[in-house]
């Protein structure tokens, strides 16, 4: 017989998610990769509560990855700038 066939749609918040991730690699560093984050996170939660009707899990979780990492990158980027340059304070101190 002719079943009806249920189709299922891409969650925006997923996509938000993944465009948010990419734009903070590219053009938006800081409020890219936490709107990737926030969002990746409320479109898995969306995903998980109406599985027979939403998908994209895989764009939520690649805007997940993209905006931690980032953020991590970053973080490590500052502790690494501020010892060299405290380092060099300490250096210059001695000497002087």
């Amino acid at each position: 017989m002719n079943t009806p066939i249920a189709y299922r749609r891409t969650s925006p918040l997923a996509i938000v998610s993944l465009v948010s991730g990419i734009l903070g690699w590219s053009l938006l560093p800081l409020l890219g990769s936490l709107v990737a984050i926030v969002t990746g996170h409320m479109a898995r939660s969306e995903i998980r509560r109406q599985p027979q009707t939403l998908e994209g899990d895989g764009l939520a979780v690649t805007g997940l990855v993209l905006g931690y990492a980032l953020v991590a990158l970053s973080v490590i980027g500052v502790l690494v700038a501020m010892l060299f340059f405290g380092g060099l304070l300490a250096v210059i101190a001695a000497a002087s």
